[in-house]
């Protein structure tokens, strides 16, 4: 069962939808239980980083996410969904992330708009199944203020410009997460969702 993680944030219809006209089920739940049982997920994310945990911590949701991730378990962050992955997050205060990545999430430096939003290139980084049939420098759908600083520059998959150089993708074992929308990415962000679940095992429509 792929498992949607439903922690009070938006999106997430949209993103079960996408996986859904892939052939591929999806759940979307906020049962601790059920995220524990999965064998593979997806946390989608809008807004900001510190309501993410808080609602991921009020849900009981945080503790079998981290057991999945340390366990195995193929998962896909997107969007805030990627940025709870690390130590630290800086918006509107210090906020305490899953720590299951090194790394902080910054501000964009002053001098560009905020939010970062709309269509910008991801050049690729690292050799993953994720970029399958995706072309380096494709456009994907961006909209977020902060970005993933990360400590190890291993696990960098992707990168983007945007007043500054900025990590745009991460592949750590069965961990991938991406700061833009696949959802929201047409037929690139439609590739990466059936790469993710190719990698997870998951069965899809021929493309």
């Amino acid at each position: 069962m792929l498992a949607i993680i439903d922690y009070g944030a938006g999106n997430l219809r949209n993103v079960a939808m996408a996986f859904r006209r892939l052939g591929v089920p999806a759940t979307v739940t906020a049962d601790p239980a059920q995220i524990a049982r999965a064998s593979s997920l997806v946390l989608p994310g809008v807004g900001s980083f510190g309501d993410a945990m808080a609602n991921l911590r009020a849900h009981r949701l945080d503790a079998p996410l981290v057991a999945a991730l340390r366990d195995g378990v193929p998962f896909l962050g997107i969007c805030v969904g990627m940025q709870v992955l690390f130590e630290v997050g800086e918006e509107m205060g210090e906020h305490r992330g899953l720590g299951v990545l090194p790394g902080r999430v910054r501000r964009f430096d002053t001098g560009v708009t905020i939010p970062h939003m709309g269509w910008n290139q991801i050049r690729q980084t690292l050799s993953t199944p994720l970029w399958h049939d995706v072309p380096d420098g494709s456009y994907a759908y961006f909209v977020h203020s902060y970005f993933c600083d990360a400590a190890d520059a291993g696990v960098i998959a992707a990168r983007t410009d945007y007043g500054r150089d900025f990590v745009s993708a991460v592949v750590s074992g069965n961990i991938a997460a991406i700061q833009f929308h696949p959802e929201k990415s047409q037929d690139i962000g439609e590739q990466i969702l059936r790469n993710f679940a190719r990698m997870a095992g998951i069965a899809t429509e021929a493309p």
